[in-house]
């Protein structure tokens, strides 16, 4: 999927929650969708993305959206990554990588010399009627969450 996808219906995905709650694409219909996708819990740039999410959850829910976090974790590190952190907005616990090869974000990452496959850091902004309206690829953590808030709010004016 490439930015490209911008007004393409949303791909089809099923996800298991940290609750044990499946997710679909039509779970949020009627809502904006923030998909994010981050690579790892508990990591510095993963957790001031999750609690900038977390604290701006007010401003999202008054412009109709939710927040959903992807991650390749388990549903155990996730329920810590929750608690630890306070996040109420879910996380999908994408052992399989199916959703973040139906979006696209696997892609090969070096390490201390060491090659591996990872999410690359992204979001996919769902518009209510399950298009995607804005895709932001190999995300800049501080700001983004106000940027996206910042989309959907001026997706609102038009």
């Amino acid at each position: 999927m490439s930015e490209s996808i911008k007004g393409s219906a949303v791909p089809s995905f099923t996800g298991t929650t940290t609750e044990g709650d499946q997710i679909n694409e039509t779970t949020y219909s009627g809502k904006w969708l923030v998909l994010y996708f981050y690579p790892r819990d508990n990591t510095p740039g993963c957790t001031t993305e999750a609690q900038d999410f977390q604290r701006l959850l007010p401003s999202f829910d008054e412009v109709n959206a939710v927040i959903v976090g992807v991650s390749n974790d388990d549903q155990a590190s996730h329920a810590r990554f929750c608690a630890k952190q306070g996040l109420t907005f879910p996380l999908i616990a994408d052992t399989e990588q199916t959703v973040s090869r139906a979006f696209d974000v696997i892609r090969e990452k070096k390490m201390y010399g060491k090659t591996f496959e990872g999410i690359e850091r992204s979001t996919f902004l769902i518009s209510p009627d399950g298009h995607v309206h804005a895709v932001w690829r190999k995300v800049k953590v501080p700001g983004h969450a106000e940027a996206v808030l910042a989309t959907i709010r001026e997706a609102g004016q038009s």
